[in-house]
């Protein structure tokens, strides 16, 4: 902290020629991070919300259900209720029951390619959610560090004592605090919302994974 100070308050004839220039540029407000943050932040809900409707669209709510039938060869009765439905859950049992004539084993294999294929459907955009968590208080601290550098600077060429100058730098800092504020604000949502899609995908996942060892033990059992 004290190398900043020193450095906002030096004169550009007291620094060399890069460290003059990339003063002047760091003396630029910081209310453009702020701004940064604030369009982050308005992706990041139009994500949430995108994603929270898409996953509430693309499930099936009687699974539990559906693999008790499948378990009972009740095939044609699954069909029916998983016929126009969409989503992962919906996709394997379709395109499963269509092929179940090949048998268990191309059955089998075909759940594997149809998880594999549907699953970066439900991953889309949440990369940016869990890349938005981890760097946004980062940008937010740069902010702050900007606010500072620059509250020090005005300290350096503030001609006035006592009050003024207490006053001066203490509004910089407040300031300058915002960023780092704005930045968690935008962080934790994020983070949040990231760990929830990812723990509903999982838990799909393994929702799909057992109506396909339902579907394939079933026709394993007809073989027999």
């Amino acid at each position: 902290m004290s190398s900043m100070f020193v450095l906002a308050q030096a004169s550009p004839e007291q620094l060399g020629w890069l460290s003059s220039k990339l003063l002047g540029v760091t003396l630029t407000s910081a209310e453009w991070v702020l701004w940064v943050l604030t369009v982050l932040s308005v992706l990041s809900i139009a994500i949430m919300l995108e994603r929270a409707l898409y996953f509430a669209r693309h499930r099936l709510s009687q699974s539990e259900a559906l693999a008790v039938r499948l378990s009972r060869g009740e095939f044609e009765a699954v069909r029916a209720a998983v016929k126009g439905r969409r989503g992962m859950e919906a996709a394997v049992l379709q395109e499963a029951l269509a092929a179940s004539s090949r048998g268990a084993d191309a059955v089998e294999q075909l759940i594997a390619s149809v998880v594999a294929r549907e699953r970066p459907q439900y991953e889309r955009f949440l990369s940016f959610l869990g890349t938005l968590g981890n760097n946004a208080p980062f940008i937010g601290l740069f902010g702050t560090v900007l606010g500072i550098i620059k509250a020090f600077h005005d300290l350096g060429s503030l001609s006035a004592k006592g009050g003024a100058i207490q006053q001066t730098v203490m509004a910089g800092i407040s300031e300058a605090l915002v960023a780092t504020a704005v930045g968690l604000a935008v962080a934790i949502p994020a983070v949040v919302a990231f760990n929830v899609f990812n723990r509903q995908l999982k838990t799909l996942t393994s929702r799909t994974t057992a109506l396909g060892h339902a579907l394939v033990g079933s026709l394993r059992s007809e073989a027999n």
